[in-house]
């Protein structure tokens, strides 16, 4: 068991793998290989097949997971716009930004969403959607080391507060944006050498403020929504010096997604005259402590740490050779890693035990969160035994969160429904899934075939989505 365990946790790491390496033009790796579709991706194949893939980076405006729940402003808004199209939302780390775009055109993602600048350059290549945004970019500069000591006006006269005065200064910027751009046009406005330095999309504007605020570099230019943020962070930056007029972000789409980007379009419009979208907005810019999640322990920007049980997660999971971030992702699903946790079914505990279950695995109400995480693992372990028949081990997975939701009867009845009707019984995705659903319905769930009667199947079908959409985030935020 434990060896089969290990190449089902083998395979998964392939498929990561296989969407998070790559890097762009002024990265040292290797180039990501764009092949253009002849058959280009566009809303209808999106809602065929429920999933709406986005480009991100690992950052506040854009995407983060704080306490093993996706936040971050774009996140926010495109959440709401995939409950509108109905269909689940997987967000992507890109974790070289000068890949986007390449990425977007190979169709590894539907969208763009990571604070992206609306430029001539990159229309070129791409569509954009309606702006949700409008921010002028920004100057950040260390404050002098003893600026608490002193009166704001008095060392604010140590700083530079007017763009003339980055003649012969060293500024570094991402190479492939448009803060790059910006410093280009303000050399020829001066009439005299800004030394740019370019840094690759391998280091997100974030880490760069991060760089000022340490002292390892003097300057650099990002969007004032960002350097906003990061203030509340880095409270010896000063941001006050504007170099640009308000610029536009947007989403970036593909030219070939017009139907994509004429509904997000219409979306947009409509919901950023919403209180929701006001508040969204007034959550990551003005609330510092809500912005500051993003730098917390248990954040994927901070400390790296999916929950407080991460330790005992991957005890219990190095046991069996499972992938600790699969079985954190099925605990969050269970109980959000709340203790002390009850249903109104009666369900208990991290793993949501029945009472009539959890005893079969030496799980009680008080029992430790190190024996919850056990006998939740002994569970998996064993519902996976039930599936044998399964030979490709992402589906004999599906199978088998399915059967820890639901029970062994009512996912055999969904198996044998599918059989019945000409789909493979071996494979759940758009198959024995399929069938699930239709256990609420009396002409199947009286069927013959069937041995356990009325089922609701809506939530496993919905329960197994979510533990793998949640565990390729984790996947692609959290080292193994």
């Amino acid at each position: 068991m434990q060896a089969t365990l290990c190449i089902s946790r083998f395979i998964f790491l392939l498929l990561i793998i296989g969407v998070s390496v790559g890097c762009g033009e002024k990265s040292k790796q290797e180039h990501v290989a764009v092949e253009i579709s002849d058959a280009p991706r566009d809303l209808p194949e999106i809602i065929r097949d429920k999933k709406l893939t986005v480009l991100v980076e690992n950052s506040t405006i854009s995407y983060f997971i704080y306490r093993g729940q996706p936040m971050g402003l774009e996140y926010e808004i495109l959440h709401r716009f995939v409950k509108e199209i109905g269909v689940q939302l997987e967000m992507i780390i890109v974790k070289n930004l000068d890949d986007m775009i390449p990425m977007l055109l190979s169709e590894q993602g539907d969208l763009i969403s990571c604070n992206y600048t609306v430029t001539k350059d990159r229309m070129k290549e791409i569509d954009f959607s309606e702006p949700y945004m409008r921010t002028p970019q920004v100057l950040v500069q260390r404050k002098p080391e003893d600026w608490e000591t002193r009166k704001e006006r008095d060392w604010k006269q140590d700083l530079i507060t007017d763009p003339e005065y980055l003649a012969q200064k060293e500024i570094h910027v991402w190479g492939n944006s448009s803060y790059y751009k910006r410093l280009e046009h303000l050399q020829e406005e001066l009439g005299d050498t800004i030394y740019t330095k370019a840094i690759d999309g391998d280091v997100i504007p974030e880490e760069i403020i991060e760089w000022v605020s340490a002292g390892i570099i003097d300057y650099t230019i990002t969007d004032k929504n960002v350097a906003q943020i990061n203030q509340a962070f880095f409270t010896n930056i000063d941001i006050d010096l504007e170099l640009s007029i308000s610029q536009k972000i947007a989403f970036g789409l593909r030219k070939k997604s017009p139907a994509l980007r004429d509904r997000l379009d219409a979306w947009l419009v409509d919901f950023m005259k919403t209180p929701t979208y006001r508040y969204i907005l007034h959550k990551y810019l003005n609330m510092k402590s809500f912005s500051e999640k993003s730098q917390d322990e248990f954040s994927s920007l901070g400390g790296g740490k999916i929950s407080k049980y991460d330790k005992e997660i991957q005890q219990v999971t190095a046991e069996y050779n499972f992938d600790w971030r699969l079985f954190s992702a099925i605990v969050y699903q269970e109980s959000k890693f709340k203790d002390g946790l009850e249903s109104w079914a009666g369900a208990y505990g991290l793993m949501q035990f029945m009472p009539s279950v959890g005893p079969v695995y030496g799980v009680y109400p008080d029992s430790p969160a190190i024996v919850q995480l056990r006998g939740g693992m002994k569970k998996i372990q064993r519902n996976y035994n039930d599936w044998k028949e399964i030979p490709d081990s992402t589906q004999r997975m599906k199978f088998t969160l399915a059967t820890y939701n639901a029970g062994l009867g009512h996912i055999k009845d969904a198996q044998r429904l599918a059989k019945k009707h000409g789909k493979d019984p071996l494979i759940w995705d758009d198959n024995v899934e399929m069938f699930i659903l239709k256990l609420s319905k009396p002409a199947f769930y009286q069927d013959e075939v069937c041995r356990s009667g009325y089922f609701r199947g809506i939530e496993t079908h919905q329960y197994v989505r979510k533990v793998f959409i949640r565990y390729n985030e984790y996947a692609r935020a959290f080292e193994i």
